[in-house]
């Protein structure tokens, strides 16, 4: 049969297949714009990622930022205990300025004491002196009137010593003057003595309480400086600690910062890729619609081997050469060339056009494919267009005509999004 009388035929199969697939062509749209919803959302508990990274969560940022609410905490709390450890040196300076003003006066009264005492022993020295010279005198004295007196009687002194008896008078009386001196030397020496003696053992007694209390003064003196060592030590451990707790602040601060910066940024990048998204998948769910719609319009229309075009169907080749038709790569390559993707006239190359969908996810238009080995794509023999529902447009083999059929069969291999 020639082309002329071929083509009314074909109009006449086309009209009436458009007539009764209106409603297929509803619901096909229908069930496209359903199934754009059958993607799975992300996990709320898989956490999105970002250039590889994982995206702080809000939770992550407000577990940063209260961090820093601790640590700024914490050096508030620093701060007071610095405040109070300085009040307290503060004390403790004056305390040790006391204990030292303290010991520098007990160590003048010392000085006073340890001159006192010498003062004293030169004094003792003194009346020893004044003792020695005074039974020096009595021994002098006594040998003279040893020598005036020596064989003789006071009887015979008297009448035949030196002067007669006025002498031996003016003697005796000069003896006993001279006694008189002595006696009266010898007790101013030893009241000398005796008191020179009360003084170096007060002196003495004074010396050791003043030693005492130096040594007493010197010793608070000690640890009240210590204790100011060891308070300026303890702020010295404090200030090191906040130095420290400002260092860590100073970092959770930078941390918050920067996880709130990437948060903020992973959302508008998420938001983002959202809006692409949907705006990818809108323009995916008409283009399938596009597909599942361009393919129905031929419902009706004869298999013919190697026929199809990407202007429609045409007369195939061999056993096909006589009849105007698609054959099932045909119908496909057709179809999508309605949405703009130019496929080519074989399955082969149809099967890697796009990514392949699980059967699961698919979506009007999406191209399914059957093979005798469905562990091998290289025996597909025939390609169907997704409408929905489970269900294909398809050029089935010769002597058929292009009709919708269900897709599950046992050699179903997969499915392929054409991109394009």
């Amino acid at each position: 049969m020639g082309p002329s009388a071929v083509e009314p035929r074909r109009r006449g199969t086309a009209t009436s297949a458009r007539n009764t697939t209106l409603r297929l062509m509803v619901f096909s749209a229908g069930m496209a714009v359903g199934m754009s919803w059958l993607v799975p959302p992300v996990s709320a508990r898989t956490a999105p990622r970002v250039a590889g990274k994982p995206v702080p969560s809000a939770r992550d940022v407000e577990k940063s930022r209260q961090l820093v609410r601790d640590r700024a905490a914490a050096i508030g709390r620093t701060k007071a205990e610095l405040a109070q450890a300085d009040g307290e040196l503060d004390g403790l300076n004056a305390a040790a300025e006391t204990a030292v003003e303290r010991y520098n006066g007990e160590r003048l009264k010392l000085e006073r004491s340890q001159q006192a005492y010498r003062d004293t022993q030169q004094r003792l020295t003194e009346a020893a002196r004044r003792v020695g010279e005074a039974q020096d005198q009595l021994a002098s004295f006594a040998a003279r009137v040893y020598q005036d007196n020596t064989g003789y009687d006071r009887v015979s002194s008297a009448i035949s010593g030196r002067g007669g008896p006025q002498g031996f008078m003016d003697r005796a009386g000069m003896v006993d003057v001279l006694a008189e001196q002595r006696t009266a030397m010898v007790r101013r020496v030893e009241a000398a003595k005796t008191v020179a003696d009360v003084f170096r053992r007060q002196a003495q007694t004074a010396l050791q309480e003043q030693t005492a209390a130096t040594r007493s003064a010197e010793d608070a003196k000690g640890r009240a400086q210590a204790a100011v060592a060891a308070q300026q030590a303890s702020i010295r451990r404090i200030a090191d600690r906040k130095r420290g707790l400002e260092k860590r602040l100073g970092a959770a601060q930078a941390r918050a910062e920067r996880l709130a910066r990437e948060r903020e940024r992973a959302l508008e990048a998420r938001a983002a890729r959202k809006a692409r998204a949907g705006l990818e998948t809108a323009n995916v769910v008409r283009r399938g619609v596009t597909v599942a719609r361009a393919a129905l319009e031929w419902l009706g229309t004869p298999y013919s081997w190697g026929g199809g075009t990407y202007e429609g169907p045409s007369l195939g080749v061999d056993q096909g050469a006589g009849t105007l038709g698609f054959d099932c790569s045909g119908l496909a390559m057709y179809a999508w060339s309605k949405a703009g993707v130019r496929l080519d006239h074989w399955t082969g190359t149809q099967w890697t056009s796009g990514p392949h969908v699980p059967v699961g996810r698919l979506r009007p238009g999406d191209l399914v494919f059957f093979a005798t080995d469905t562990s091998n794509p290289g025996t597909i023999h025939h390609v169907g267009v997704y409408i929905g529902g489970g269900r294909m447009v398809e050029a089935p083999y010769t002597g058929a005509r292009v009709r919708i059929s269900s897709i599950h069969r046992s050699d179903l291999i997969g499915a392929t999004r054409p991109a394009g």
